[in-house]
This record gives structure tokens, sequence and C-alpha cells, in this order.
């Protein structure tokens, strides 16, 4: 034990030393020894107990003045103030070994928690930017059969650019690449306001919008081009397709009006042409 091993230093050097000089080294080296311990314990544990250590540590004003008597009892107390060093040291020791152990555990804990977190975070992180670019990429990016499709779609050149932009989206109309042939025609109609094939294109605009299952935009497109072009080619063909298209729209009273205006102002091509039509949009609308 260390105290065994105090004593028997604190005897031999008693034995080497006249009892006076013995006792007051011996004390005061005890003094130093619980200077440091008490400086020691307020670094490790600031405003804990100071049960044996009181006073700061303060610089040695001078040598020692030797005890006048020194009896055994003096030793003794020596020895008992060693032993009370030796059991704050050691009860220190342990304390500051258990707070390592368990801020270590603490830090342990804080790792493996802050581990799957950051796994998570980063996987729901991936996940969420996977889900974004392939709702992107598949936003962005068309059907590669469609895009072959429509490539094969040649616009012919006539010279005639009016006539060759309508035949183009005529052409993507009948291959069924509705949308496609709704921007052609569009163009086509804007760019050639005055050509004859305004008339058919803005009529087959409003049919690519009727095969689209856009009947409200067909019934717009429709109107205009009888609106716009009354003595158009086709401004007979878009008043029955605007009755089919309000009649889609759940409108068969104005289908059968739209019909009869058909009919009082293009009454050759009723009876004629589209007659067969104007026949078949009557009994879908319920017309009398």
């Amino acid at each position: 034990m260390k105290t065994f091993g105090i004593t028997i230093l604190l005897t031999s050097l008693l034995a080497s030393t006249p009892l006076s000089a013995q006792s007051a080294d011996v004390d005061k080296r005890v003094d130093r020894l619980e200077q440091e311990m008490r400086a020691v314990q307020r670094k490790v544990f600031p405003g804990g107990s100071t049960r044996y250590f009181e006073p700061e540590i303060t610089a040695e004003s001078g040598p020692a003045t030797p005890a006048t008597s020194v009896t055994t009892s003096a030793v003794s107390d020596l020895i008992a103030r060693v032993d009370a060093l030796e059991s704050s040291l050691a009860n220190l020791t342990g304390q500051v070994e258990e707070n390592g152990f368990r801020l270590k555990k603490i830090e342990d804990q804080l790792a493996a928690a802050a581990t799957p977190t950051a796994s998570v975070s980063t996987a729901n992180s991936g996940s969420a930017a996977a889900a974004t670019a392939a709702t992107t990429a598949e936003e962005a990016a068309p059907d590669p059969q469609r895009v072959v499709g429509v490539a094969a779609i040649v616009m012919p050149d006539t010279g005639d650019a009016g006539e060759d932009s309508y035949i183009y989206g005529y052409r993507l109309w009948d291959a069924k690449f509705y949308p496609e042939a709704q921007a052609q025609l569009k163009k086509t109609v804007e760019d050639h306001p005055n050509h004859r094939r305004a008339s058919f294109a803005q009529n087959l605009l409003g049919r690519a919008y009727l095969d689209d299952n856009k009947p409200a935009l067909a019934s717009v497109a429709l109107y205009e081009n009888y609106q716009k072009r009354p003595r158009g080619e086709r401004a007979p063909d878009s008043l029955y397709f605007l009755s089919s298209a309000l009649v889609q729209l759940g409108k068969k009273d104005d289908a059968c009006r739209v019909l009869a205006e058909m009919e009082d102002v293009y009454p050759e091509v009723a009876s004629g042409r589209l007659a067969s039509r104007v026949t078949s949009g009557k009994a879908a609308a319920n017309c009398k």
C-alpha cells in the first residue's frame, strides 16, 4: 500500500535526521503537498469540496521555524495527514477517470446517433434529387419513337411557302401527331393570314383539337375561322365541326343553331358537299 511505503520513508527520514529537524522538514513538505493537492482539486473540480484544502498556494516567506519540542504524537499526526492526502488524491483520480469514461460514452453515443442520421439525410437528399431529376427528364425528354416519327414527316418544298406550311401541318395531323400539328397549323395562319390555305389551316386546327379531346379550344378555333374568313373555302366545314364541339360540351341547342346558320349562309354546300354531315350533326344534337 502507498501509506505503508510513505510510512517507511518517513521512518527512514526520522532515523537519519535529528527529531526536531525531521519534524520541521516533514511538516514543511506535507504543507507543500497539501497546497499542491488543493490546486489540483480546484483545477479539476472548480467550486468543489474544500474538505482538505482551504488556502491558496503561497510563496514561501522564509525558513521554517523548528518546533521547540517534538513528540511521537506529532509524527503520528504527520502520518495521518499523509494518509488523508493519499485518500483525497485517490478520490480525485477516481472521479477524473469516471468522468472521462462517462464523457467517452457520451461521445460514442453522439457519434453513433449522428452516423445513421447523416446516412438517412443523405439517402433522403439523394432520393429527392433522383426523383426530381427523373421527373424533369421525363418532362423534358420526348418519346424517342415519337421524335423519330415526327422527323420522318417532311415538309414539302414547292416554292409556295403558305402551301408547304399547310401541307406539312396536314401530314402531322394525318399521322396523329396532334400537338405538333396544332403548332404547325397555328404557325401557318400567323405567317400566311391572307393565303388561300389559311382557311384550311384554321379549320384543320379546330379538327386537331377535337381529335385531341379538346372541344373548348376546338370551338374557339372553328368559330374564329368562320368569323374572320366567312368566304374561305373551309368556313362551312368549320360551322359543322363547331356543332360537333358544342355537342361534346353539352350545348346541343347551340349546336342546332350553328347548323341552322350553316344551312342559311351556305345553302348549296349544306345541301351538297356537306349534306350527309349536316344530317348526322342534327341527329347528334337532337335538332328538330
